[in-house]
């Protein structure tokens, strides 16, 4: 790392999506451009209890447990990620920018009421067959240990001469568990837990701005109910792929089988892919 930056307090979201809006047109995106190497750190920090309970409701956990929900770290991490990604030295645009995937480890519990020091940085840039990708890596420690660490991948869609990766064979379908009805507020509930207030979850008027016919969940959101249902060891990785949005309101069907799960459409789209293992040692 060049440097390290160390943070009073988390920064606001909704001016970062601004900045990061204002600058996406000026952005040239690719694989082989420079990208900020500066870590981000915000210590001291204490879950609000508040903001955290509501996240539970929204995404289906049980309310009052002594541990935050395992994707919880990733809320409390994300406003230090959208602030390297708005800044200017960020080459790929924040506009368009897509969360393809999300690996996780949790190593301990996090109790709720404990005190924490967040790191996020960019790991890198590479290539695909759609653009260019951007991992961010997110570490939670809990005096001198790592409890949590994420790598998050997020693709910048533009032309590219990069070959195409061979078609993978998609896996059968897994066996359907429960069928949920989304209501049309569920994004603008967990943007109010999460301060993810991206217009393209909020409002159907304000996601045709942006291609979509409706508002569509968040993929954290997604992934987040997934796991509510299935259930996380205390020590786990965990591991989801982004495939399709979902639209607001609507009906998913959720499938599980072992260690893996998915959230599919009546039609057998597959909108989130994943798996969760107890983390070894």
């Amino acid at each position: 790392m060049n440097s390290v930056i160390v943070l009073s307090s988390a920064p606001s979201l909704t001016p970062l999506l601004a900045r990061g809006a204002l600058r996406s047109p000026f952005k040239r995106p690719g694989a082989g451009v420079e990208f900020p190497r500066t870590r981000l750190v915000l210590p001291g920090l204490r879950p609000d209890l508040g903001r955290l309970a509501a996240y539970e409701r929204v995404c289906g956990f049980a309310t009052g447990d002594d541990g935050m929900p395992v994707t919880y770290p990733h809320v409390l991490g994300f406003p230090l990620a959208m602030r390297l990604m708005s800044e200017r030295e960020f080459p790929l645009p924040l506009l368009g920018l897509v969360h393809t995937s999300i690996e996780i480890s949790r190593y301990a519990e996090m109790p709720a009421d404990g005190i924490y020091e967040l790191s996020v940085h960019v790991a890198g840039l590479s290539p695909h067959r759609r653009g260019t990708e951007a991992v961010l890596v997110t570490e939670v420690r809990g005096g001198e240990a790592v409890v949590w660490e994420s790598r998050s991948r997020y693709l910048a869609r533009h032309r590219t001469s990069h070959t195409a990766e061979a078609s993978r064979e998609e896996p059968a379908p897994l066996p359907a568990v429960a069928e949920w009805r989304i209501a049309a507020d569920v994004g603008r509930r967990y943007g109010a837990a999460s301060g993810d207030r991206n217009p393209i979850h909020l409002h159907p008027l304000t996601a045709r701005l942006f291609g979509f016919p409706r508002a569509i969940a968040h993929g954290m959101w997604t992934v987040a109910r997934c796991l509510a249902a299935h259930g996380v060891p205390e020590r786990a990785r965990v591991e989801a792929e982004f495939r399709a949005p979902v639209l607001l309101p609507g009906t998913v069907t959720y499938a599980a089988e072992g260690g893996r799960f998915e959230l599919r459409s009546g039609s057998g789209r597959v909108h989130v892919r994943g798996g969760v293992q107890p983390h070894p040692g």
